[in-house]
């Protein structure tokens, strides 16, 4: 089977997809455009892509020799599903290895955007630390506060387990469908309610359903003293508006892995001490990647075999 990998993998994922498949390695760090997509699409059997690669609906507008995408990431709103199983491809992703990886990122941006960590760091580095003095980068206090966690999937379980369980919080949480059980002592709360913790955490997948869910009038909703906290997809958040939000002090801080239009990040937010930004980190331990490659590469080894992909969606 003819399989292309549109990113440098593991070195263990790799020695895995060159003995078992006829596989060519893209190997360059930027997202593949549509034409790439396109002629991708009309060449290979099967498609390992990642985040950002560009298979939305005009990827599938021409001709398709593919009959499989197996995601590398749970992530896939850089996919259209729809456009592909009209064409005849199955579509598959990685959930489950990205799991606790992504809830501890998830705590080191809510403990780092509440303890002023980054903007510390900087202080230090640039040379203008001057001693530690009583009333000096006072941040929220995060054991026995609340949090709200915008998605009750796994990462935000995982989140909720952390969170109640080492360091004392009260857990709230907003979900589009009933969650019988989150795992940890939580209430299910509307999600004006939920933007109204202390420390608020976006968990929800990617996707259109999902675009802009947190804007002006969510942040609104959140206290002047509170953190926002993103792990999930650049575009939940209304990047404007949480700029907004930061520059004019509404919310004391935020905490970010993911961009709207990533890796593009607006100077305004760069610019900004009150927030802290990472380079897209949540699942970045090579073990976490080898994992999440060896699960792809399953999803290959089931499809090439005649079987359903185990996480085909």
């Amino acid at each position: 089977m003819k399989v292309l990998v549109t990113r440098a993998l593991t070195r263990r994922v790799e020695e895995t997809l060159a003995a078992e498949f006829d596989v060519t390695f893209r190997n360059r760090p930027e997202p593949m455009t549509l034409a790439e997509a396109q002629a991708a699409l009309a060449d290979y059997d099967a498609i390992l892509p990642t985040l950002g690669d560009a298979f939305g609906t005009q990827a599938f507008a021409g001709p398709v020799k593919t009959r499989m995408i197996a995601n590398f990431g749970v992530g896939y709103n850089h996919i259209d599903v729809e456009a592909a199983r009209a064409k005849g491809v199955i579509v598959s992703n990685t959930p489950g290895a990205v799991t606790d990886a992504t809830a501890d990122l998830a705590m080191t941006l809510i403990l780092m955007s509440a303890r002023r960590a980054a903007e510390g760091e900087r202080l230090v580095r640039t040379g203008q630390w001057t001693g530690w003095q009583p009333t000096q980068m006072l941040g929220l206090h995060v054991s026995g506060k609340r949090v709200g966690i915008i998605g009750m999937g796994r990462i935000g379980k995982a989140i909720a387990r952390r969170c109640h369980y080492g360091f004392g919080m009260e857990v709230v949480f907003h979900n589009r469908s009933t969650v019988a059980d989150p795992g940890v002592p939580a209430r299910q709360v509307p999600l004006a309610e939920a933007m109204g913790a202390d420390v608020v955490v976006v968990a929800v997948p990617g996707g259109p359903a999902t675009r802009h869910l947190i804007g002006a009038a969510e942040i609104g909703a959140m206290q002047p003293h509170a953190h926002l906290v993103n792990i999930a997809r650049g575009d939940v958040v209304d990047e404007a508006a949480l700029i907004a939000a930061l520059q004019a002090r509404r919310i004391a801080g935020a905490g970010l892995d993911v961009y709207e239009r990533e890796p593009e990040v607006p100077q305004a937010l760069r610019d900004l001490d009150n927030v802290t930004l990472l380079p897209h980190l949540g699942t970045a331990a090579e073990e976490v990647r080898d994992d999440m490659g060896m699960m792809a590469v399953a999803n290959l080894r089931a499809f090439r075999d005649g079987i359903t992909p185990p996480n085909a969606l």
